[in-house]
């Protein structure tokens, strides 16, 4: 199985958040509500699936604070359990750029380590449900739902990783965006609960 049940995915957040509590858990939840919802209208997603998958995007995070190197813990973590698929997205929602040097953080990994993400990078395609959690990840915060440009400004003022690839991060971000508003008929904006209320208030 590649990716778990709803029930196991719940449980394992719930013990990852035992043993590391913070933001990222309701960042979580928030991911997978939007995952769900945007799934929905994308003839290709299965709501089910992307809201499983939305919960363990940031597993990683159990082992702690760290940096980039969340999204290795939670990749290995996720194919030592058997859900491969699971663990893919938890290397792929963090670079809509195949290239570790567009991470949002800074490295905490051994070099090799860093090289073994980016050859995974190198040899996956990315399908609809990567870019998926590529733009889902950008339109949630801790607290609810926000505009791309206010979650990369809370990254960037966060981590304060700035570089060649930030921009061209954020533009495929955008063109992601873009393909999703087209398959709705309409802004994504307006089918996430209280977003479309905070952009009129």
């Amino acid at each position: 199985m590649s990716v778990p049940t709803p029930e196991i995915a719940e449980t394992l957040l719930a013990e990852a958040a035992a043993r590391n509590p913070g933001p990222w858990v309701d960042h979580s939840r928030n991911v997978a509500l939007a995952a769900g919802i945007l799934a929905g209208i994308h003839p290709q997603l299965e709501p089910h699936r992307a809201h499983t998958l939305g919960l363990l995007h940031d597993i990683g995070r159990r082992e702690g604070p760290t940096g980039m190197r969340h999204v290795l813990d939670g990749y290995h973590f996720l194919l030592d359990q058997g859900y491969h698929a699971a663990a893919c997205i938890c290397l792929t929602h963090s670079f809509p750029i195949p290239n570790t040097l567009a991470g949002s953080s800074k490295w905490d990994c051994r070099p090799e380590e860093i090289a073994e993400v980016q050859a995974f990078l190198d040899s996956h395609p990315y399908d609809d449900y990567d870019r998926l959690f590529q733009l889902c990840d950008s339109i949630a915060l801790a607290n609810g739902f926000c505009l791309l440009e206010t979650r990369w400004v809370d990254v960037l003022m966060r981590y304060q990783n700035y570089n060649e690839y930030t921009l061209p991060k954020w533009q495929a971000i955008a063109n992601i965006k873009r393909d999703f508003d087209k398959i709705a008929g309409q802004s994504i904006y307006r089918l996430l609960p209280g977003l479309a209320e905070q952009m009129l208030g």
